[in-house]
């Protein structure tokens, strides 16, 4: 792999990491309601999630979901119904008055809760296994050995993606202090919950590709 190749395969990760989706509003959701330090774990999560997809598309399996019209739909109901089902959890949370530096640990979700979060939500994502199966031949050259190509794309992507998740963490964050009394936090819970229902609803009008 040449750095030509390498480096625009960066842009183009830069690109995908900051394009709005589900990552990024969850990333903002619990950047917000618990802070930049315990989102971290909801980040880790979409790693994790993310690497899932690299592997399921490197390994050529996206293309036989691709392939396979049951397979495809079974992961976009799972995926879009997850998204929704996180929303209508969001939304009907209960409001109270928090501030950063005393909020109770008891109100947080755990943190393996949080990593699991983050891992489903782009581990049943459709449209980044459906990217990630038409954007990663592009840049693998197919008279070098595959693994190790495979290997320094997933890392480049997962440390763009959670340098780019972290940001927006920290963005949504850093106006915690804007939401200390119960009607601002139920404002923020119905804010996020209604974009993530719409995002997983979203899912449900995404189509397969050419096999």
């Amino acid at each position: 792999m040449s750095f030509a190749t390498w480096l625009a395969f960066a842009i183009a990760g830069i690109i995908i990491a900051i394009s709005p989706g589900s990552g990024a509003v969850l990333s903002m959701s619990h950047g917000l309601a618990y802070g930049v330090r315990k989102a971290s774990a909801t980040v880790l999560g979409l790693q994790l999630g993310l690497i899932l997809v690299l592997v399921i598309a490197g390994a050529g399996v996206g293309s036989l979901l691709l392939a396979s019209e049951l397979a495809f739909t079974v992961v976009k109901t799972v995926g879009a119904l997850y998204l929704i089902w996180l929303g209508i959890s969001q939304w009907r949370a209960k409001a109270h008055a928090t501030s950063v530096s005393t909020a109770g640990m008891a109100a947080h979700p755990s943190f393996g809760r949080r990593v699991m979060t983050g891992f489903l939500t782009n581990a049943t994502n459709p449209k980044g296994i459906i990217f990630m199966v038409a954007v990663l031949p592009q840049f693998i050259s197919k008279g070098a050995p595959v693994l190790p190509q495979l290997a320094i794309l997933a890392v480049t992507m997962v440390t763009i993606d959670a340098t780019v998740m972290h940001g927006y963490a920290f963005l949504a964050s850093s106006m915690q202090r804007f939401f200390r009394d119960e009607r601002a936090v139920k404002t923020q819970n119905r804010f996020f919950g209604g974009v993530l229902m719409l995002v997983g609803a979203l899912l449900f009008f995404v189509k397969r590709g050419h096999a």
